[in-house]
């Protein structure tokens, strides 16, 4: 190769050109960065979905958190080094489209739709069941219409523009890690203090007095780890907020840097607190843990039950998780429609520059989590979150498979990468694979009924794909993506 490293780093810079990307503004900075990756990350997972799999799984729930918290932070330290490769706000389908071809970027795409469709749904979900908490509003309303109402103020929030959703994305979040950040400091105190707690006093004595790390036996921690795994889901929506960034370049090796660490922590500590303050039998499937927590401490203030105040902040939470994914499936979605993999219409952008059609029909579809909530009301939080992993396993996938394909090309001299790099890349990749697999193999071998269920469908939906990748195969733009070694498959 006669191209010099500065060459190759403007190639790889300038060479590659997503359509997708015209028509943002760009109005986000470091500070809606980096709370966009953790209020997306940080949702009904932890605040709703961590109860049931501690009863379940009980202290041994910290080691599926570490787990999965290793194997996130490889597929987004991945992100990363492609982010500053190119950034876009197609993010992976439009890497998927430079190293793997269209198909993977038509994968990678719906892969993302399917997940954040449901994950809408499960988040609606829970702030339904958060309300329920409160008896006048559960006489008041039915479950679906409170998800229903939800769902409708993060479309509106949406659909105004980036600016104002940076805004309340950020101070969502800053409520979010606010909030987790006294828990955990008032979670020290009582364990450091014997504090009394009803009937149980937080300590060590929650763990051994309790059947010890594994009270039902190791296999839980494996089999609940498609959970854990939705609990993680949505850090790679970094890479999506790079193309309306100012300094993505700048911005983007600090933001994946503090987010990875900070979401680590706020979940490994956060479960590690939880199985030190009361037993794993304290905690219910329907009620958020922080709730159980705060209910047994019955601190009051003005009058006003903590447990009252903590659902309000969890309301707020997981509203955050919600406004993130449907910030970043719009984009994801009008990126595809740009390359014809998706229908035209989600091309469509607003005045305020906000792809409103792709966000309105993402919204659309959430609708049918109102359904689900009719239907089967005490079920929809897990019957939704199942059919998300399934979605958050493809995307993680696609962005593995197609880091790797980078590594390759730079090896065979043709880009250089970033300064920013997944270090132990392809190995790491190829070890994160494995264990997507292995979730999967999991969920048909050992899981409940409700994951064999979810999983039976895992050829419906891989038919469905196929079939439609042969109906918009013909209408692919091959301008959409402008490189020269673009594999238009």
């Amino acid at each position: 190769m006669s191209s010099t490293p500065d060459a190759l780093k403007k190639s790889a810079a300038s060479d590659s050109r997503d359509s997708g990307d015209t028509g943002y503004a760009k109005h986000l900075k470091n500070r809606h960065i980096q709370m966009i990756g953790i209020g997306g990350a940080i949702g009904s997972g932890l605040f709703l979905g961590s109860a049931g799999r501690l009863n379940e799984a009980g202290p041994s729930l910290i080691f599926s958190y570490a787990i999965c918290g290793a194997v996130a932070m490889i597929v987004v330290r991945a992100l990363g080094e492609m982010v500053l490769h190119r950034p876009s706000s197609g993010a992976f389908v439009s890497y998927s489209r430079e190293f793997i071809g269209e198909k993977g970027a038509y994968a990678a795409g719906w892969f993302h739709f399917l997940n954040w469709a449901f994950t809408l749904i499960a988040d609606a979900t829970a702030i339904a069941t958060f309300l329920y908490f409160w008896k006048p509003v559960s006489d008041a309303l039915p479950k679906w219409a409170l998800a229903l109402i939800a769902l409708a103020i993060v479309l509106a929030i949406n659909l105004i523009g980036v600016k104002l959703f940076g805004e309340v994305e950020f101070w969502f979040s800053i409520i979010k890690v606010a909030m987790l950040v006294v828990f955990m400091v008032v979670a020290i105190y009582f364990i450091a203090t014997s504090h009394q707690l009803g009937p149980d006093t937080a300590g060590l004595r929650n763990i051994t007095d309790h059947g010890g790390m594994f009270p039902n036996g190791p296999s839980h921690m494996w089999t609940l780890m498609s959970g854990v795994i939705f609990a993680y889901a949505a850090m790679e929506l970094i890479g999506v907020a790079a193309g309306e960034t100012e300094n993505p370049r700048e911005i983007m090796p600090k933001a994946v840097r503090s987010v990875l660490w900070r979401i680590l922590i706020f979940y490994v500590g956060t479960i590690t607190l939880f199985s030190l303050l009361l037993p794993h039998t304290a905690y219910q499937a329907d009620t958020s843990p922080f709730v159980t927590v705060f209910d047994r401490i019955g601190f009051h203030i003005g009058g006003v039950k903590m447990a009252d105040i903590m659902t309000v902040v969890l309301v707020t939470a997981v509203a955050s998780s919600m406004n993130s994914g449907l910030y970043s499936t719009g984009r994801v979605l009008r990126s595809m429609a740009e390359a014809g993999t998706a229908p035209r219409y989600l091309r469509k952008m607003s005045k305020h520059q906000v792809p409103w059609a792709a966000i309105a029909t993402t919204a659309a579809f959430g609708l049918i989590g109102v359904a689900i909530n009719y239907a089967w009301p005490s079920d929809a939080f897990e019957i939704v979150l199942e059919v998300a992993v399934l979605g958050i396993i493809g995307v993680w996938a696609m962005i593995l498979i197609s880091h790797m394909m980078m590594v390759r090309k730079a090896k065979r001299g043709e880009m250089q990468r970033p300064d920013f790099q997944l270090k132990g890349a392809p190995f790491l990749n190829i070890v994160a694979l494995g264990f997507l697999g292995f979730i999967l193999v999991l969920m048909a071998t050992q899981g409940g009924v409700l994951q064999k269920v979810v999983l039976i469908m895992g050829p419906v939906v891989a038919a469905l794909m196929i079939g439609g990748w042969f109906l918009v195969r013909n209408r692919i733009n091959a301008e959409a993506f402008d490189s020269e070694d673009n594999a238009m498959v």
